[in-house]
């Protein structure tokens, strides 16, 4: 493998019209001031507003920047696999346009990856994690309910946080995982993280600082969603479906 590019950024985005170019252009402006050759690759969920041409504006400003452009939402799931395996970086990160984790945290991620591990993920529920921006209580205790779930349905313990939209990925373990993936939309998270841990793929989880979007809502039905898409999963590792 020679990609010439050392990182890549995948952004999922759906409805981030207004949110999106002050995102870009933060994570623009902290790749500018790195040695290594970069990417950033914006993935568009079948945006019912001007996400897409927002981006296409940005094209001409924004180094380095690509769109991928779906014209039907499928799921985050599903652009974030898209995204991931469009790629090109011999690491690859994602991370949400809400810019909740700002791009330099990427910096923890290195001696993570120079000790060895293949998937680093970060974390508000670590010892060093901050949460500029504190959750309301519902939000914090669906968030630990949802996490007792993943790790009795899909037997990931001792990960604190899977839900958090800050991964980063060797080429290879991407390359190796993605294809796997079959949930597109609500629990693809933990998904990866089921598949990797299967395959052998060394995961770690760094404190990240997080900013709570306090306009985010928790929907009842999107939580149903994922203890649906949770259930998947298990009768996917039963059948083994990811072998």
């Amino acid at each position: 493998m020679s990609n010439k590019i050392h990182l890549s950024v995948v952004v999922p985005a759906y409805n981030e019209q207004n949110r999106l170019p002050k995102t870009l252009r933060e994570i623009e402006k902290y790749l500018k001031t790195q040695s290594y050759d970069w990417e950033i690759v914006v993935v568009n969920d079948g945006s019912k507003d001007n996400t897409s041409q927002v981006v296409k504006e940005l094209l001409s400003e924004i180094e380095n920047l690509r769109l991928v452009d779906n014209k039907e939402n499928h799921g985050k799931g599903y652009v974030v696999k898209q995204g991931m395996l469009e790629a090109k970086g011999k690491y690859r990160v994602f991370t949400d346009a809400d810019n909740s984790t700002s791009i330099d945290q990427v910096e923890k991620m290195w001696p993570e990856f120079e000790k060895g591990y293949d998937i680093i993920i970060g974390s508000r529920d670590i010892k060093g994690a901050v949460l500029s921006v504190p959750q309301t209580w519902l939000r914090r205790r669906i968030g630990d309910i949802f996490n007792l779930l993943v790790q009795i349905t899909c037997g990931l313990w001792g990960i604190w946080d899977t839900q958090c939209g800050f991964k980063g990925f060797t080429e290879k373990a991407t390359e190796d995982i993605f294809p796997k993936c079959r949930i597109d939309r609500f629990a693809f998270d933990p998904e990866i993280l089921v598949i990797a841990k299967k395959m052998g793929y060394k995961i770690k989880e760094i404190p990240v600082t997080w900013i709570n979007d306090p306009e985010s809502k928790v929907k009842l039905k999107s939580m149903i969603k994922m203890a649906v898409d949770l259930l998947k999963i298990r009768k996917n590792l039963i059948i083994k479906k990811y072998d």
